[in-house]
């Protein structure tokens, strides 16, 4: 293989891996396409379609129009640049491997740490922000752009997830949580996390791309909790070389958030409320505990993985 690209891929450690241009700039340009097509192909489409008013909006149409966008402009350009950039080795650069039961069930546990970490810092972050907000007009005018935005995406949320029947319900879970985890999956932690591989360590192959992940999902408050929860995605991804594990894990986390809006109409993972003064020191101390135990669990598997396999 190549000196210029830096992997441990047995399938692809061979003469037939011959990318027709360099894997990470073959990433870049993926990062750039699919963000131009989702982002505003997809957004001017949208407007075409539906209008500025959503709450006028045909629900189920809307609701398919986000499926067909996952489809259209991430999965297909995902497998069409795979093709086009890895032409033989597509399964290998997309991860196409079957993990057995005992890796499925670790990276699941690891998620279960993971998630209420997550809030703890959401909300730790919002107490610092609305904090530095009172004190600094910098922070009000980011603050009051970022409240905008959060109220607009979650608007749009709101009307995708609502449901009036178990039929309903099962669709909306189709939408939310099985569809964005195979096209974002294949997408993320396949063909740019793994094209990154050839050309950067792993620690920064998985990092730049949580973060591509965590700004194409536009949250301003979820932003850094995305990019926490991408990189373990891309972690998994990267140990088991399998892209089944990290679908699981994000459709895990999306099936999730919809549940918990089904039961309390929040999404808990998102739940971008100030905690009150005397309750700061309680969630500093979870999000202090948890990332502990998180880092140890991280430690674990990294050093025992083969025992799971």
């Amino acid at each position: 293989m190549n000196n210029e690209y830096n992997s441990d891929d047995s399938n692809l450690n061979n003469s037939d891996f011959n990318p027709t241009m360099p894997p990470g700039k073959a990433a870049i340009y993926g990062l750039l396409i699919v963000f131009f097509l989702f982002q505003f192909g997809g957004g001017l489409l949208y407007l075409i379609i539906f209008g500025a008013d959503l709450s006028s909006a045909n629900v189920n149409a809307l609701r398919l129009f986000n499926v067909a966008g996952q489809i259209l402009f991430i999965l297909a350009p995902a497998i069409i640049l795979a093709k086009l950039v890895y032409v033989e080795n597509i399964s290998s650069i997309l991860r196409i491997k079957t993990p057995n039961l005992k890796e499925i069930g670790i990276f699941i546990l690891g998620l279960v740490i993971l998630l209420p970490l997550l809030q703890s810092f959401i909300y730790v972050q919002n107490y610092i922000f609305q904090q530095l907000a009172e004190s600094y007009s910098l922070f009000e005018s980011i603050k009051n752009f970022a409240d905008d935005l959060d109220k607009l995406m979650e608007s749009t949320y709101v009307i995708i997830l609502n449901a009036d029947s178990i039929i309903e319900m099962i669709f909306v879970v189709l939408i939310v949580s099985v569809t964005p985890s195979i096209c974002e999956e294949v997408f993320f932690r396949g063909f740019t996390q793994k094209s990154l591989e050839y050309s950067l360590k792993p620690f920064w192959a998985i990092l730049i791309t949580s973060f591509a992940f965590a700004l194409y999902h536009f949250n301003p408050y979820g932003l850094i909790a995305l990019t926490m929860l991408a990189a373990y995605l891309g972690f998994s991804a990267y140990l088991s070389n399998s892209i089944l594990i990290p679908v699981i894990l994000h459709f895990l986390n999306n099936f999730i958030s919809v549940l918990s809006y089904f039961i309390w109409e929040s999404d808990e993972l998102m739940n971008t409320s100030i905690v009150k003064p005397e309750e700061f020191s309680t969630h500093l101390f979870s999000l202090v505990l948890l990332s502990a135990l998180f880092f140890l669990f991280l430690f674990y598997i990294k050093k025992n993985y083969n025992k799971f396999q």
